[in-house]
């Protein structure tokens, strides 16, 4: 099984007729991605790789039943269109963009989290479920079916996990990025929960960094909640104080909160299993499969 999306769900594009969004409309396509539509205003005669084009999310979701929207907008136009995807009744976003107004993502993560949506992102590659859907533009050549969940706050940190892992024939039950940014929709304490339901799901592992407290909260979480077991790497050990590391949430607080250290030490107490390098993580999921 999966989480969030599956083959069955019906996605939609915004901002497809722009060059990322109709590049990545195709290739999500070609993946077998359930994509039925895009949503551009002013351009509703136009259809972008036999997508029809539609000039709302409402008219959108009312002509193909969408499920889901992933958003190809600039930044400055990311909260209106997050919030046209919820009004419309989607409960699935992906919203792509790197540096949204801190304000107008918390006001986004209120209103999805008010109107049961999963919002994902920003500054995401999105979410996939091996063999059956993404929704994002990560290179799915890397992932393969199995049990194993994933959720990370640096792309590229789970693309290189995720290679490991397949590279020794361990498979990935749903992997979803939660971005980078300091202000996130979906967190790992909201996610959790759903891979611990899954029957399929065995392990979850949680790829974190310095900066916030995502980690910390999580930790609390697992260890009173979670019966799936969970592994961890924290990235940014070599970080130093006050200095922002690649993510705009990547900063260590002066007083060492938010640090890769820090953060260790919590999950540890915790009881939750710690990868030190992401090579150690496919040993530390086959402890546990096996």
């Amino acid at each position: 099984m999966s989480i969030i999306i599956d083959k069955n769900t019906k996605v939609i594009v915004q901002g497809i007729t722009g060059r990322e969004g109709s590049f990545h409309a195709k290739l999500m396509k070609l993946y077998g991605t359930n994509v039925v539509a895009g949503v551009s205003p002013g351009k509703s005669e136009e259809d972008v790789h036999g997508l029809p084009v539609f000039d709302t999310v409402k008219e959108a979701v009312n002509k193909t039943g969408a499920d889901a929207s992933i958003l190809f907008v600039p930044p400055r136009f990311t909260k209106d269109a997050v919030l046209e995807a919820i009004d419309a009744g989607l409960k699935i976003v992906v919203a792509v963009a790197e540096g949204i107004p801190f304000h107008d993502m918390l006001y986004c993560r209120n209103y999805a989290f008010k109107n049961n949506c999963i919002l994902i992102g920003p500054n995401t590659p999105g979410i996939i479920s091996p063999n059956k859907s993404k929704v994002g533009f990560m290179a799915d050549t890397i992932y393969k079916e199995g049990s194993v969940g994933l959720i990370s706050r640096s792309a590229t940190l789970s693309y290189e996990a995720v290679n490991n892992l397949s590279a020794e024939e361990i498979g990935q039950s749903t992997v979803i990025g939660i971005g980078g940014d300091p202000v996130q929709g979906a967190t790992f304490k909201d996610l959790l929960p759903m891979f611990d339901e899954d029957p399929d799901t065995k392990v979850v592992v949680m790829i974190g960094e310095i900066g916030g407290s995502d980690e910390e909260e999580a930790a609390a979480y697992i260890k009173d909640n979670m019966k799936t077991p969970v592994i961890a790497f924290i990235a940014g050990e070599a970080a130093p104080e006050g200095k922002r590391m690649g993510h705009a949430g990547a900063i260590v607080s002066p007083g060492g909160e938010g640090s890769a250290e820090y953060k260790k030490q919590v999950l540890t107490e915790a009881k939750i299993e710690i990868a030190e390098k992401l090579t150690d993580i496919p040993t530390l999921c086959k402890k546990i499969l096996n």
